[in-house]
């Protein structure tokens, strides 16, 4: 058998795991890739044999308490011969000693927890087609908040600061943000972005209900409706109950796991995860 050649993925080939993943149904991003490389550049390695690309994954190292790891993906064909435990180990070699965090496919959670990953709670895809409503006037567009005001809400539901890779997400020709403030505070803000299949919300964080149902009426405006999916963690009542006044149904679930310990997070705020690769 052929060895496997580990080693990194530079920022402008990173396009090639998420064409995997699109591959496998992920339905990732139009501008996923960009993105994807600002907050760690060195975070995403591919497995090749005989210079040809069987296996990806990603660790990317938010700070040097927090990462997160996304994109393990192994060829069909190359299954079941231990390439993806070696590229895993060197994914998780990479992120030593920070916590690790996941979104991992239900039935591979044994397998996780052999790595010391446990599950926190679950997050569901919600999906379905949703035609555009009348702007609500009272929202505006996100970049018009002072981005310092987003960073702190941010920091509220996410286990690390990622202030250029949000600024990035927000900026992003094709993503459209939009907020809703109250007295002058962030009530809810959220941002939509083009797919392979029509448009993912996320992040999408809220004081409440009400709150995240303007934003989110403002990004179908402003996209046109159409295809829309969000990502919901399975604790937040209130998510859920949002997507389901939208006529969303489940399209499938993860398990967000971690190694270790993470700060106090505002889950009850999460009304969208902003990606189930990185977070």
């Amino acid at each position: 058998m052929s060895d496997l050649q580990i080693h990194n993925l530079r920022p402008e080939e990173i396009s090639v795991a998420v064409d995997w993943a699109a591959a496998e149904g992920w339905n990732p991003g139009l501008s996923d890739a960009a993105c994807f490389a600002i907050p760690d550049a060195r975070g995403f390695f591919v497995g090749e044999i005989d210079g040809e690309p069987v296996a990806t994954v990603s660790c990317v190292n938010y700070d040097d308490r927090f990462a997160f790891l996304g994109f393990y993906i192994v060829r069909e064909g190359f299954r079941g011969a231990g390439h993806g435990l070696r590229i895993w180990n060197a994914a998780i070699a990479h992120a030593r000693p920070r916590v690790i965090g996941l979104d991992g496919v239900v039935a591979q959670q044994d397998n996780y927890k052999k790595s010391g990953f446990r599950l926190a709670y679950a997050n569901i895809r919600y999906g379905g087609t949703v035609a555009a409503p009348p702007a609500p006037a009272d929202v505006v567009a996100l970049d018009k908040v002072p981005f310092a005001l987003v960073e702190a809400d941010d920091a509220t539901v996410f286990p690390a600061r990622r202030s250029a890779f949000l600024r990035a997400w927000i900026e992003t020709q094709g993503h459209l943000g939009r907020a809703l403030l109250r007295d002058g505070k962030l009530a809810a803000w959220g941002v939509i972005r083009p797919c392979r299949n029509g448009y993912k919300i996320g992040p999408l964080v809220a004081d409440d209900r009400a709150a995240a149902a303007k934003v989110v009426q403002a990004l179908l405006a402003s996209s046109g409706g159409g295809d829309i999916f969000l990502d919901v963690p399975a604790v937040n009542r209130e998510a859920i109950a949002l997507v389901e006044d939208l006529a969303l149904k489940p399209v499938f679930e993860t398990a967000r796991m971690y190694t270790g310990a993470i700060p106090p997070l505002r889950i009850d705020r999460v009304f969208g995860v902003t990606s189930f690769e990185l977070g």
